[in-house]
This record gives structure tokens, sequence and C-alpha cells, in this order.
């Protein structure tokens, strides 16, 4: 099902692509250039019906003006950095800081904004870079990203990796919101999360870890089994009042590629396996979805009508050596990648 066309024009004339990859027996996914984003994700459910899968604005205009990340590339460094600030070999980086005086996903202008170029595109993959140059948004050295999205049988895979030609940091990742009763179908209330991590990583007031991980046991972040989610989002818990919901770093357990997270709909019978072989996953309950922005539907997005599971390294990793390094030299490779792994329950 290989198709391409025109989504829409940027501001200054550019064409948005949209590539499709995939076919009807199994996952079909369509990835935007602008953001190298995941723009519908069509899957089979358990009850037999096919449906979009992930939230998605309609046209260019409502990608540009939103501020959800809505299924976007997330770059240079996906998560927070305290006070858009950090030190690198031997000295301050100060980059944009534009969330609650952090600097979120990258700054104002991440990688979800821009426009990528299209390396190859078949049947079953498409391959997107994007050059970030030295001091964007300010971070040093020149970077090179590249995305590959791949079907595999019932499997989509995203493979990123990227290069520098000086020091920097480099963190990584996918914002796809994931509602499997399908994309306007309402909250995700009733889906069922399992997530394979006996620590969670508790943030301040602006999203910031002031400690370290914590156990989940005893606390609503517990979901080692699975656990509907309605009922833990509306619970006490001061971190849960503070973020709206979950807006937290799990640390997964193991190495390597390995399953992270399952996350299921008991109404569509639908299952999807998140793997990753990166040391967290951020679990985002989209709690700002305020319906201020259009879905691809002509609905529009309110609390919770989306989860986004994120694989990346610990939220501020820049600020707390201990912590898996988000340094990248010149002359490596960084590289990171998940799975999307759909199952009929």
């Amino acid at each position: 099902m290989t198709t391409d066309r025109v989504f829409g024009q940027l501001p200054d004339g550019r064409d948005v692509r949209l590539l499709t990859i995939g076919a009807e027996t199994g996952p079909v996914v369509e990835v935007l250039t602008l953001g190298a984003t995941v723009h519908r994700l069509l899957v089979t459910g358990g009850d037999g019906v096919r449906r979009n899968v992930v939230l998605g604005h309609p046209d260019v205009a409502e990608r540009l003006a939103s501020s959800d990340y809505v299924g976007g590339t997330i770059g240079r460094y996906a998560n927070r950095i305290a006070g858009g600030r950090f030190p690198l070999a031997g000295r301050e980086v100060e980059v944009r800081a534009h969330d609650r005086g952090n600097s979120l996903h990258g700054g104002p202008e991440g990688f979800d904004v821009r426009l990528w170029d299209v390396v190859s595109h078949t049947d079953d993959e498409v391959v997107l870079t994007l050059v970030s140059p030295d001091g964007d948004q300010g971070f040093p050295g020149t970077v090179t990203a590249t995305v590959r999205y791949s079907v595999d049988g019932d499997t989509v895979r995203v493979a990123m990796e990227a290069t520098t030609d000086a020091t920097t940091v480099v963190n990584l990742t996918n914002h796809a919101y994931v509602n499997l009763d399908g994309e306007g179908a309402g909250t995700i209330d009733d889906h069922e999360l399992l997530v394979e991590a006996d620590e969670y990583t508790p943030v301040d007031a602006t999203g910031i870890p002031p400690g370290g991980h914590e156990t989940v046991e005893g606390t609503p972040f517990d979901l080692r089994v699975p656990t509907a989610l309605g009922p833990v989002l509306r619970t006490a818990h001061p971190q849960l009042v503070d973020a709206q919901g979950i807006d937290h770093n799990y640390v997964v357990r193991g190495s390597g590629l390995r399953r992270a997270a399952v996350l299921t709909s008991p109404a569509t019978r639908t299952s999807v396996e998140l793997w990753t072989d990166q040391p967290g996953v951020q679990v985002y309950t989209g709690n700002f979805l305020d319906g201020t922005r259009r879905s691809t539907t002509g609905g529009l997005y309110r609390q919770g009508d989306g989860i986004a599971l994120e694989p990346q390294l610990f939220p501020d990793s820049p600020h707390r050596p201990e912590w898996p390094s988000a340094v990248l030299e010149s002359g490596e490779t960084y590289s990171a990648t998940l799975e999307w792994r759909f199952t009929e329950v």
C-alpha cells in the first residue's frame, strides 16, 4: 500500500507529504514529513473492526498551532531539562526554555515541527532524515537524525539514529497518543495498562525530578499487573494531582530490546505491546489536551482522549551523571528502537 501524496503546505510554500506503508492484512501507517509524524495507524481489533488507533491533526496549520506533540518525533532532547541549562564538556550550555522555566522536548521549535527529508519509501518502510544545525534551540553540534518506520506482520517498528560533529546531548522518542477504541472514541479510562517497572520517577511541580527513583509498591503508579486507568487517574496521590494525571518516567526492568508496557482495550479486544531498548518509558495520559485542538475526524481533543507511551532516557539526565547518559560525541551513533506489537484479545 505504497502511497505518497501532498498533505498540505508550510507557510513558506514547501510541501508536507503523507507517506503510507503496510498492508490491510496488518497495520497500515501514515507518516507525515512534518515532524516525521505518525498521522494515522490502522489496525483490525479483536472485534473484527478496522480502526485508526492514534490521535492526529487534520491539516498543517493545526499541527503547527498545537503544543501537544501529537504523533511527532521528539528531539533533540525528549522530556525536560531543568532551567534550560546543563553542564557539558566543561562548560554550561543554555537551551530554549518554554515549559515552566524548563526545556521540554527539544525546545519550542523541536524536531516535531520540522520538515524532514524522505530518504526512501517502499511498501513496508519509510526512512526520513533531518539535519539540525549547530546552535539549534541552543544545543551544540550539527546533528543528523534518521527515523525508519517499518511494518512487519503485526509489528510497527520505529528505529531512530543520530550522529553529531561536536559533543552534544541526544534523546529521541515518538509521541504517538494511542486509543485502542479508535481515534475520537472518547477517553482511555477503560483501557488497562501494564508497565514492566518496579520504580518510577517522582517530579516537582515543574516536571523535574527532585531526587531519585522510588518504588511503585503501595502507590497508584504500581502497574505491574493490567490496571484500569480511570480509577488510577482519579486517586488523591499528590503526584497525580500536581500532574493532572500520569506524566512520569518508569524505570523499565532489564536491558536491550524488551517488553516495557502492554495497553489493552477490553471493549474492542485489542492490545498493543510496547517494546524498547531504552531505560525508561514516560507514561503520559493526555493530561493537557484541553479541547482547543482539532482531530483528524473533526472533533476536539480533551483530557484523556489518548495515552502516550514514550521510550527514552530519564528526564533531566544531563544533570544526573548517575543515570544513563545522553551525551553523544563526534564519531558515535545514537540509536533507539521501539516496537508496537498488536494482538487481538
